[in-house]
């Protein structure tokens, strides 16, 4: 571990060795939502926003997700229809 921050020469010991462990809890839990896929979350604005879709948070309004949901099926026999002509892209 580097030392980056500042001051944290300074720090005792014991405390720098809770610091470690708040961090590397922090990480885990991190990594753990990462791997897990799709969150969801409350924006500021008060929209549902999915991440873990894209480079970008999916964001709509509940009414916005209401009303896709009640497509899904024909959502669904969309991407079926169109199989051929639809890319998608890989996920790392």
């Amino acid at each position: 571990m580097t030392n980056t921050l500042i001051g944290w020469r300074s720090l005792k010991p014991g405390l720098r060795q809770r610091y470690r462990a708040t961090l590397r809890n922090e990480n885990a839990a991190l990594k753990k939502g990462a791997a897990s896929g799709a969150r969801i979350k409350v924006s500021e604005k008060g929209a549902v926003s999915v991440y873990g879709m894209g480079r970008f948070p999916v964001t709509l309004y509940k009414k916005q997700w209401l009303r896709l949901l009640e497509m899904s099926d024909e959502i669904r026999t969309f991407i079926a229809a169109n199989e051929v002509q639809l890319k998608a892209k890989h996920q790392k």
